[in-house]
C-alpha cells in the first residue's frame, strides 16, 4: 500500500478537543481537500418518525460528541485518518415538510459527492434516508448486500397510508431491487411485532435475522460469523439505527426498546466488519432531546470512528 500525505484532524497537542471546527472529529471539510475517500454527510431530516421527533439534531449532536477521537484505533491496529482522506460534506438541505422532495435532495447530494469516488458516512436523521442512499449506490455497484443493526425490521408496508417513512425503507429497496437477497441481515431485532406476518414478509424481502435474544448463545463474534457468512464479499452497506443498543446505552433515540446490545458489543461487531466488502454506511436516529451527558451521541460517534475505521486500507489488500 502507498502512503500518501492526507489532511487529519486538527492536532489536539495544539487545540484543545472542545475547541476547533464543528466537523466531525475536527476534520477538514470537504472543500478544504482535494478529494476525499470518504465523506461524512449529515441528513438533518426526521420527517419519517412514527414516534418521537428530534432525530433532525442528530448530525450536529453525533459531531459534537466526536470531538473526543483520536487519531489512533488501537484495536482495529490502524490510523484511519492517515491512510485515506476523510473530510466533512456538511449537511444535505431536505424539505421538513415534504417527504418525497426530501428524498430526491438527499438522493442528489449523496449522488454528487459519491461520483467523486468517494465513499458515504452519513448521519441521519431517521431510517428513511436509507432508501436514497441506496440508489444511489445500486446505481454504482448493483445490488447491495444490507447489514442492518436495529432493533426493528423497517421493512414494514406503510404507515397511514404513506409508502415511504422509516420504517419502510428496506421493504422500498427490496422491492425496487437495490439489495442483494441473497445477502443481507438484520442484527439486533426485538421487542413485539405487528404479527408473525411480519418476519415472514421479511424473509421474502431478502433478509436473515438475529436477533437480541440469539445473542445471549450466539455472543458477539458468533453474530459477526453469521453476518461473514451471509455477506461473503459482496458490496456491502452498513446500516446502523442507534436503538439497536439498549435504551441503558442510547436513550437519545424515537422509539427504544428495552433489551438491546452494549456498546461494547455493537463496536466489537463494527470492527470486525474491517474484512468486508464496504461500500458505504449511516448511523441515523439519534434524537439529542432523550440524551443526556451524551451518551447516545458518544456511542454513535465511536461508532462511527471504528466504521470508518473498518473501510480504510489496509497493508496487502491491494490499496
Amino acid at each position: 500500500m502507498t502512503r500518501h500525505s492526507f489532511r487529519g484532524p486538527v492536532d489536539a497537542t495544539v487545540t484543545p478537543r472542545y475547541g476547533g471546527p464543528a466537523t466531525f472529529a475536527r476534520l477538514p471539510r470537504l472543500d478544504e481537500v482535494e478529494r476525499a475517500d470518504i465523506a461524512v454527510l449529515g441528513v438533518p431530516f426526521d420527517s419519517g418518525v412514527s414516534y418521537r421527533p428530534g432525530a433532525r439534531f442528530g448530525p450536529g449532536h453525533v459531531r459534537a460528541a466526536s470531538k473526543l477521537l483520536r487519531t489512533y484505533n488501537p484495536v482495529q491496529d490502524i490510523e484511519p485518518f492517515a491512510v485515506q482522506q476523510v473530510a466533512d460534506a456538511g449537511d444535505v438541505a431536505c424539505n421538513p415538510f415534504d417527504i418525497l422532495e426530501a428524498v430526491r435532495q438527499i438522493d442528489d447530494a449523496a449522488r454528487e459527492i459519491a461520483g467523486t469516488g468517494a465513499k458515504l458516512m452519513t448521519f441521519g436523521g431517521d431510517h428513511t434516508i436509507a432508501l436514497p442512499l441506496l440508489r444511489v449506490l445500486h446505481e454504482q455497484h448493483g445490488e447491495i448486500a444490507v447489514v442492518h443493526l436495529d432493533a426493528h425490521l423497517d421493512t414494514w408496508d406503510t404507515y397511514f397510508g404513506a409508502p415511504i417513512t422509516h420504517g419502510t425503507p428496506f421493504r422500498r429497496a427490496s422491492e425496487e431491487g437495490l439489495i442483494d437477497k441473497t445477502g443481507s441481515i438484520h442484527v439486533g431485532i426485538r421487542g413485539p411485532l405487528y404479527s408473525p406476518q411480519d418476519l415472514s414478509d421479511d424473509q421474502v424481502l431478502g433478509f436473515q435475522v438475529i436477533g437480541c435474544h440469539d445473542m445471549d448463545d450466539l455472543g458477539w463474534k458468533g453474530a459477526v460469523e453469521r453476518v461473514k457468512a451471509r455477506v461473503g464479499d459482496r458490496p456491502t452497506y452498513v446500516s446502523l439505527d442507534i436503538d439497536v443498543l439498549d435504551p441503558a446505552f442510547a436513550p437519545g433515540t424515537g422509539t427504544p426498546e428495552a433489551g438491546g446490545l452494549t456498546s461494547r458489543e455493537l463496536l466489537n461487531i463494527l470492527r470486525a466488519f474491517k474484512d468486508l466488502n464496504l461500500v458505504g454506511a449511516d448511523i441515523v436516529e439519534v434524537a439529542p432531546a432523550y440524551d443526556h451527558a451524551e451518551v447516545t451521541g458518544i456511542a454513535a460517534a465511536h461508532a462511527a470512528y471504528e466504521l470508518i475505521s473498518a473501510m480504510a486500507p489496509r497493508e496487502g489488500a491491494g490499496s
